[in-house]
């Protein structure tokens, strides 16, 4: 099974405490095909196939105009952690990113996410920075969103 920790150095990484048991948080992690109600950047979420590995979205964005296929690469329920490769729709080749909730104890978890990728692909829409500084947004986002939710 692919881990964060096969990916080598994360090109970005994001974790956030939230005052939630782990199990509560996974809860509403787990749901992939849902991404779309704790992002301001995903209109609507198209699923195909298993609701784990093998399974794929494809996110299209507010203006309809934009969208993002992603593929489920890996799916542990006891380790609360899946990764998933983009398959197209950003200007990256080759991204894995690996999400997971852990346990602190004490009704608390941390949501920890490690994204690595071969190639940025420039552009004239943002540069490599500009796209990192909106990955790190939108996973702040969502997980403040889903943790509300839980």
């Amino acid at each position: 099974m692919a881990s964060a920790q096969s990916m080598g150095e994360p090109k970005v990484q994001f974790s956030k405490v939230v005052n939630k048991s782990a199990d509560e948080l996974w809860k509403t992690v787990r749901k992939l095909d849902q991404v779309h109600k704790y992002s301001s950047t995903i209109a609507k979420v198209d699923w195909s196939g298993n609701m784990g590995v093998g399974g794929e979205r494809v996110c299209h964005t507010p203006d309809g105009k934009g969208f993002f296929k992603e593929k489920i690469v890996t799916y542990d329920e006891s380790s609360r952690s899946f990764s998933y490769s983009l398959l197209e729709g950003a200007p990256v080749k080759g991204m894995t990113n690996f999400m997971q909730v852990v346990d602190l104890g004490y009704g608390k978890c941390i949501l920890v996410w490690w994204s690595n990728y071969d190639e940025f692909i420039k552009n004239p829409q943002m540069t490599e920075e500009q796209f990192q500084a909106f990955m790190l947004s939108s996973l702040e986002e969502m997980t403040d969103k889903m943790a509300k939710d839980s």
